[in-house]
């Protein structure tokens, strides 16, 4: 048996199974998935990436979009959450210290982005906040935008200008230390339990050890380890949005009849081509997200491409996938019982979530062109 049917696929069922039941409240309420949350570090899964010495499972990426796209199934916010803790999980095995590592791995602490800022919009590579070197400590200023799990996860994985010179750099930032301070409660169109929200920093001391990386090289972490994780576990999520779509689309159509003339919805041939359609749209996401894996397992000269194609992709198609769910499902597809309409709402988040679709347009049709991307 493969190590994801084995001991992964158990824990999921159980993180699933929870996500399905609280989506619902989730949604309505605008509250954070805590119950899931629980869950799913108390399983083990939130060391999924983390190496056996710190506790953690010692799987992949691979294993890690798998998760994400079945949580994403039942419940958007939920993968969200759990997609930002594993983007924050890479980093840490990758660069921090070892007993950050083991709270991560043992599933002590929850993690996540700290990187939009109010200042720079989407373009999370280049921070405008400040960390300043005082001694052995660092001080930290900042308008972070947009943290996904602001007010519940442990650690935020933090971007600032370099301490010296030109860059930036990463640090690891415990949420209670002092200064940092989330500044407001979410409550959005979609993805509405994701508890994504700003976080200032003013005067907020940290010890220098806590950088994760090379001052003045954060882009290389942010380039270089977070945006290959967070562009196929964004394009996870969105996969899981639109499979939990096309199953409630089903269902409708199979289940609605016309009373007048003895059919279902799903006697019409437009609507079985309708369902065709969204199914073959997220059938090839999956292979390009397949693909893009791939690629990142056995780096080459089309990485980053695929990295980029497969979030944008995702986006798209997430967007197309539940228009047409909607279309299908008519006018109930707008009362919530039928469930259509929350996938439609959380589907939208992909495109805006930095780097955007539009921005992503322009790094694939640089990358295609030989262009710099950054130039």
């Amino acid at each position: 048996m493969s190590l994801f049917s084995e001991t992964i696929e158990p824990k999921l069922d159980a993180v699933a199974a929870q996500a399905a039941e609280d989506a619902e409240a989730t949604d309505r309420d605008g509250r954070f998935p805590r119950r899931v949350v629980e869950t799913f570090l108390n399983s083990g899964l939130g060391g999924l990436i983390s190496a056996p010495e710190t506790g953690g499972l010692g799987a992949g990426l691979r294993e890690a979009s798998q998760a994400v796209e079945r949580i994403g199934r039942a419940c958007g916010s939920s993968a969200m959450v759990v997609a930002m803790h594993y983007c924050g999980a890479a980093v840490v095995e990758a660069h921090g210290s070892a007993e950050a590592r083991r709270s991560i791995g043992s599933g002590e602490a929850l993690a996540t982005l700290a990187f939009s800022e109010a200042g720079s919009r989407s373009h999370f590579w280049a921070p405008v906040s400040t960390a300043r070197r005082e001694g052995a400590e660092v001080v930290l200023d900042a308008r972070k935008n947009w943290v996904t799990s602001a007010n519940h996860a442990d650690l935020y994985i933090w971007s600032s200008q370099a301490t010296a010179g030109e860059g930036s750099a990463i640090w690891l930032v415990p949420r209670q230390t002092a200064g940092v301070t989330p500044t407001a409660a979410f409550d959005g169109m979609g993805l509405r339990g994701n508890d994504s929200a700003p976080v200032t920093a003013e005067g907020a001391r940290i010890p220098a050890s806590a950088l994760l990386g090379e001052d003045g090289k954060g882009a290389d972490v942010m380039l270089g380890t977070v945006l290959p994780v967070f562009s196929v576990l964004n394009a996870s999520a969105a996969l899981g949005i639109m499979r939990g779509a096309i199953e409630r689309t089903i269902a409708h159509a199979g289940g609605t009849r016309f009373q007048h003339l003895g059919q279902a919805l799903s006697d019409l041939p437009t609507i079985r081509a309708y369902v065709a359609r969204i199914q073959l749209k997220a059938d090839l996401v999956a292979a390009l997200l397949a693909g893009a894996i791939a690629a990142i397992e056995a780096p080459g000269d089309s990485t980053m491409l695929r990295v980029m194609e497969v979030k944008a992709a995702a986006g798209e198609s997430a967007t197309e996938v539940t228009d047409i769910a909607m279309r299908v499902c008519g006018g109930a597809a707008f009362r919530r019982e039928v469930g259509v309409e929350r996938y439609f709402r959380d589907a939208r988040a992909n495109t805006v979530m930095a780097p955007t679709t539009d921005q992503l347009y322009d790094f694939i049709g640089r990358a295609l062109c030989g262009i710099d991307l950054f130039a």
